[in-house]
């Protein structure tokens, strides 16, 4: 169907609100605008819904919640009656009509004869995972565009294990979704109907406070607080999120005294009004943090800020020479790798089978260190979803006992109560290992240096190209179609000799001319490998129109590693752009 036909179609369809139609009109003479609301449906992707909020099929609206609603509804009734019985968990984060879409999808799963779990205020998006678990929901859905900009939204799905729902349930979702073709088929109640047929239930603060208390269980090294803690200066933001209540509770009950609050970024704001777009991966929204930090005497031992639905965590430090930096995703992980490792070979509490999960695209020095305390490390494709996977296999054959999972996009997971990444545990474990260094006389940048000097200067770098809209998505498509026709083989100087194809699940060893497979589910991501161990990689995002590029390098020492990064990135990127 024709974006124009499509458009005059929720124009003259009575389901749709008056508001709505008000807001089509206004773009009447914009054809450009109407063929991007309406070229395509917004799709449910391996997790769910995320688009700019706006009237359309291809944004983020009641309607287009409320089909991927039924669609949810229709799978869990195909499950039977003791899937419906069990219920679906809903939490929200603060943007704008997160608590609509969270009301909206349980009045249609309630319209469907399926239970509902609503919280009553906003959420962390590890809060939702552990809630599925502990209230035993078939499913879970958290309304959250994470680290997106403000005019974004967007619509997860998780399954009983508190992960996000698996490629082959998504699928099935999908197809479900597909079959409605006309918005008459989504059924709702009221909230007055829903409530009284004993379908709409408020979780209460019982639900967080048993979270909570996992949460605080995690710590490894309590009496480092008790000492150490008391006298750490920790400068927290929330970036106008969800992760200000539980973050500074879990501080707070785990004996963190001396932890300042940004103000300005304390409260939910759906607007982001001091950073527009709250990705804690970006220094630059600790502006107002840092500028803190100065002005109180810069003696900051840290600074932790986690994005809106507060499952991603970054971090500033001040480095040798005393100026306020950011560390990246792969530098916190691996932080976190040989502290964790560390404090339970210390205690004697490191197991035989524990293993660490990562990423494809996340550093090999994560590895190195786990390797030098005889624990294994697994792969997995980019996706945090893909760590939930292998706990839940672990948790079901007893193979391996999970100890921590990460990904370079500053994800962090420790425990099994979650599963998924989780800002609030990663922040406990944060502070109480700059904790652990300072009780050494150490700041955690110079535990970074001593991680690098006793396992090598790797450095890490990342790229984002943005392709908004039609055409962007056409570009994407031709840009990884030439990287395949037309692959690099001379990088930095040194030969390109492996290339792993995680599409077609191949991995071509161009120096000995063999192929062999990769035992991962399909996905759309290339990765190279040069011979003297550097490494990039590109994929299509998942959740945002760009493409990403992950470069990691190793060098002799830190500028070697930072001069050969930046060699490798500029070559790269101009193969990519010839």
């Amino acid at each position: 169907m024709g974006y124009m036909k499509k458009y005059h179609e929720w124009l003259e369809n009575p389901i749709i609100d008056n508001a709505t139609k008000e807001e089509l009109r206004s773009i009447a003479e914009n054809e450009k605008e109407i063929e991007d609301r309406f070229y395509k449906d917004l799709e449910f992707g391996t997790a769910g819904l995320r688009g700019v909020i706006g009237a359309g099929s291809n944004r983020m609206n009641l309607y287009t919640l409320g089909k991927a609603t039924q669609g949810l509804a229709n799978y869990i009734i195909k499950q039977g009656k003791e899937a419906m019985e069990k219920g679906v968990a809903i939490a929200y984060d603060s943007r704008h009509m997160s608590p609509e879409f969270a009301e909206r999808a349980a009045l249609v799963l309630n319209g469907n004869g399926i239970k509902a779990f609503l919280f009553s205020e906003l959420q962390p998006t590890p809060v939702l995972s552990f809630t599925i678990r502990h209230l035993g929901t078939i499913s879970g859905i958290v309304i959250t565009a994470s680290h997106n900009p403000s005019e974004y939204n967007g619509y997860k799905v998780y399954w009983e294990d508190g992960a996000q729902v698996a490629l082959e349930r998504a699928n099935g979702i999908t197809g479900e979704i597909d079959r409605i073709n006309d918005f008459n088929q989504i059924k709702a109640l009221d909230r007055k109907e829903a409530l009284e047929a004993g379908l709409l239930n408020v979780i209460g603060e019982e639900v967080l406070k048993a979270y909570i208390d996992r949460v605080v269980a995690l710590s490894l090294n309590p009496d480092i607080i008790k000492g150490s803690g008391k006298d750490l200066k920790i400068i927290y933001t929330p970036l106008h999120g969800s992760g200000n209540k539980p973050v500074r509770r879990v501080l707070k009950e785990t004996g963190f005294e001396n932890v300042a609050v940004v103000p300005e970024q304390e409260q939910p704001d759906p607007d982001f009004s001091t950073v527009g777009y709250p990705n804690p991966e970006e220094r630059r929204v600790f502006e107002l943090a840092i500028k803190m930090a100065q002005n109180s005497g810069n003696d900051t031992d840290i600074i932790v800020g986690t994005d809106p639905d507060c499952d991603r965590v970054g971090v500033i430090v001040k480095d040798d020479l005393g100026e306020y930096i950011a560390l990246n995703g792969n530098q916190i992980g691996v932080l976190l790798v040989d502290y964790i490792l560390g404090s339970m070979k210390r205690s004697g509490r490191l197991l035989q089978d524990g293993v660490i999960i990562k990423t494809v695209v996340t550093s090999k020095l994560g590895e190195k260190i786990a390797q030098s305390y005889g624990v294994e490390v697994i792969n997995t494709l980019t996706g945090f979803k893909f760590i939930g996977e292998r706990m839940k296999e672990f948790e079901e054959t007893g193979s391996h006992t999970f100890l921590f999972g990460y990904e370079e996009s500053y994800g962090y997971l420790a425990g099994d109560f979650v599963r998924d990444k989780d800002a609030v545990s990663a922040t406990l474990l944060i502070c109480e290992m700059a904790a652990w260094y300072k009780s050494k006389g150490m700041s955690l940048y110079e535990g970074l240096l001593e991680l690098w000097e006793r396992h090598g200067y790797f450095c890490e770098g990342l790229k984002s190209m943005e392709m908004e809209g039609k055409a962007g998505m056409r570009k994407i498509r031709k840009l990884m179609r030439g990287l395949r026709d037309n692959p690099p083989r001379l990088l930095s100087g040194k030969k390109v000799s492996i290339i792993d194809d995680y599409q077609e699940g191949k991995s071509y060893n161009l120096l000995e001319g063999t192929a062999g497979d990769i035992e991962l589910p399909a996905s759309d991501v290339l990765r190279y490998t040069i011979e003297d161990d550097s490494r990039f990689a590109i994929r299509p995002s998942g959740t945002e129109p760009k493409i990403k590029l992950y470069f990691s390098v190793r060098g002799q020492d830190l500028g070697d590693a930072r001069e050969r990064l930046q060699r490798l990135k500029d070559d790269v990127t101009k193969h990519i752009e010839n």
